[in-house]
């Protein structure tokens, strides 16, 4: 029963994020799988749902060879149990979603598919579990087998569609690591203004930044150890490059607010703005220009 209610549950949670992840809410910001619980919830099924056949393959063997065991009350409790959880998950699915309709709030095409995931899901496990409580099971053991079958076959499935999504160990490591360049060049930007404010000019060199008092180091690329590019390209301005294993997939990355783009469009100049580290895969360049109104120079 443990390792039925954590798959079940590893299960309708890795539904929910790839819902989450087709359709995502306006309201909220895009979800990144290779940061969320995708990859757990995949590790959980990938053992607990074999976990779980091979414990009720070795059930019905025992009960097979003794069918005393059938009926002893533990079992029958556990069912019991699970009926009880199943019928009220139903229940509850069923009022957030009339409720929902009631009180005028949009039913988005995300919240109809977790509502349908959670009454299927629940739903089979009641019904099938219903049928093993009235002996259905024990009468037709080759219909159970295909149940099995077919509860693998609906989770390999989502396994597998989880890999097009948060794709191989190897492509979340390249991930892992370009967010690592993208902190790291937010953090030299941030260490170049603040170079700025305190000597009203840029560095040369990153190598100008190293302050062991205040503990500003200079970090390098974490995969190949090389030092990022930098290049002060006007009294204001200056350009940070590294090299990126993958598009960013569309997602933009943000930090506090240090530096403005140097192309500003017209008219909404000074109105405050995320940067944006969105990148190519492949060797890119951030241009930064300084707004010396917004980050004016320390007084001595």
């Amino acid at each position: 029963m443990v390792s039925l209610y954590a798959s079940v549950f590893s299960f309708v949670w890795l539904l929910f994020s790839y819902i989450d992840y087709a359709f995502p809410n306006v309201l909220e910001y895009r979800p990144d799988p290779y940061a969320g619980g995708m990859p757990y919830q995949m590790a959980s099924l990938i053992v607990l749902v074999p976990v779980f056949l091979v414990l009720m393959r070795i059930i019905r063997r025992t009960i097979a060879s003794d069918p005393t065991r059938y009926d002893i009350w533990i079992r029958r409790w556990a069912l019991f149990l699970t009926l009880f959880a199943a019928g009220v998950t139903v229940a509850i699915d069923l009022i957030v979603l009339i409720h929902k309709f009631l009180s005028g709030q949009e039913l988005t095409t995300g919240f109809l598919l977790k509502v349908l995931v959670v009454l299927l899901v629940a739903g089979a496990v009641f019904l099938h579990f219903l049928a093993d409580l009235r002996g259905y099971w024990k009468q037709k053991p080759d219909k159970a087998k295909l149940v099995g079958f077919g509860a693998g076959a609906a989770v390999l499935a989502a396994i597998i569609a989880g890999f097009f999504i948060v794709g191989t160990p190897q492509d979340a490591r390249a991930m892992r690591l370009d967010n690592q360049r993208v902190s790291d060049l937010q953090n030299i930007q941030w260490q170049v203004v603040s170079y700025w404010q305190q000597k009203e000019q840029l560095p040369q060199s990153l190598e100008e930044l190293y302050d062991p008092i205040s503990g500003s180091i200079i970090q390098n690329d974490p995969q190949t150890g090389a030092v990022y590019e930098y290049r002060a390209s006007g009294a204001l301005a200056f350009e940070l490059c590294a090299t990126f294993a993958r598009e960013g997939q569309g997602m933009n990355y943000y930090a506090p607010r240090i530096a403005i783009p140097a192309a500003t469009p017209e008219g909404i100049k000074g109105v405050p703005e995320q940067d944006s580290w969105q990148h190519a895969a492949g060797r890119q360049c951030f241009e930064r220009t300084i707004d010396p109104d917004r980050y004016p120079p320390f007084k001595n």
